[in-house]
């Protein structure tokens, strides 16, 4: 049971290497079933952007600072 949990959480690691700074912060929310994935702590967006696929990508001064999964246990 442990060393699946450990290889789910192994299973994020490309998104940090690609990730600003190499590291992210993330918060689910299951009532709205929406995953909040940080790349900087404070972070105060000044604009967004809806894709088609329901993710919002939030900016600060142009630079990506987070993105924001709807309906994120549906995805794979």
């Amino acid at each position: 049971m442990a060393q699946l949990a450990i290889n789910n959480f192994m299973a994020v690691m490309p998104a940090v290497k690609i990730a600003p700074e190499k590291t992210f912060w993330t918060t689910y929310d299951e009532e709205a079933d929406v995953l909040y994935i940080n790349f900087k702590k404070p972070s105060y967006a000044d604009d967004s952007e809806l894709t088609d696929d329901d993710v919002i990508i939030r900016y600060e001064r142009g630079e990506i600072i987070g993105l924001t999964f709807l309906n994120a246990s549906k995805r794979k």
